[in-house]
């Protein structure tokens, strides 16, 4: 079914779990997050970046999976992800995403607020929840995102942007990275710890990818309740496609794509099954 975000959420931060939004791009990623939500019995988020939209037909994609969702046992939202222009907010709101990210942490603090105001007040209209930034992350190995200074999130900015704005759940920067770390992974619990009292939207952490368990667990118990995933899923499926040259007989396209799906819903199920624990 497809479900509200902000409501499914809410019920994490109350239960101390996180749900998994998997970056996707095509019916064979969207088909194996929610069967991978559907063998855990956890909820899932489908998250389009607007870094997609040059090849993915947005109002296609959305009628897609809103009728997967209408199929599953399991609540599914469609959230659109690192989103910079209004008017890809507005496209994803008018297609039927139920929340949306306004990315506006390269502006300054002041400019970011007013902005994400902005959108705010346009996506609450048609109760559409919004995500918003502060502080960047840097990009690791393997990551397709922008990048990123690598600033990490003030707590005390954190608690203007939030009242000043409105809006529903908050991306903290605490030293992930977008892709694969290139080095030791350095995450600042106690920063998030400091943000967590500063706020109390629920908090969402980028750069799932890469990051030890018990780190997850960790940011999970001191607020995290949405964890974004990409490039680890994404790299799970390239292995497999590189694995297909070591193979003289030439596979059906068909089997291939089925192949690849069954393979990134094994590695979804997994995160899945650590951020509900």
């Amino acid at each position: 079914m497809l479900s509200n975000t902000k409501a499914m959420l809410s019920r994490a931060q109350v239960s101390k779990q996180a749900v998994a939004a998997f970056n996707v791009y095509s019916l064979e990623t969207v088909q194996a997050a929610v069967s991978a939500a559907e063998k855990a019995g956890q909820p899932v988020i489908i998250a389009l970046g607007e870094r997609y939209f040059g090849t993915v037909d947005v109002e296609g994609f959305a009628a897609m999976v809103k009728a997967i969702a209408a199929k599953s046992g399991v609540p599914v939202a469609l959230h659109l992800d690192h989103a910079y222009e209004k008017q890809s907010v507005i496209r994803a709101i008018r297609s039927g995403f139920t929340s949306v990210m306004y990315d506006g942490s390269k502006f300054p603090l002041e400019e970011n607020i007013s902005i994400t105001r902005e959108i705010v007040s346009i996506a609450h209209m048609v109760d559409v929840a919004v995500e918003a930034e502060i502080g960047s992350l840097a990009r690791g190995a393997f990551s397709d995102e922008e990048e990123g200074d690598g600033t990490l999130t003030d707590p005390q900015s954190a608690k203007q942007f939030v009242e000043a704005t409105g809006v529903d759940f908050l991306a903290a920067a605490i030293g992930t990275v977008h892709g694969m770390y290139t080095g030791e992974p350095n995450i600042n619990i106690g920063l998030l710890k400091q943000i967590r009292e500063a706020v109390h939207v629920p908090l969402v952490l980028h750069g799932g990818s890469g990051t030890p368990d018990e780190v997850i667990r960790e940011t999970i118990r001191n607020g995290i309740c949405k964890i974004n995933v990409n490039t680890e899923i994404s790299m799970a499926a390239v292995s497999y496609l590189k694995s297909l040259h070591e193979n003289a007989k030439t596979p059906h396209l068909s089997d291939v794509m089925s192949h690849m799906q069954g393979i990134m819903e094994e590695s979804m199920e997994k995160f899945i099954r650590l951020f509900s624990e």
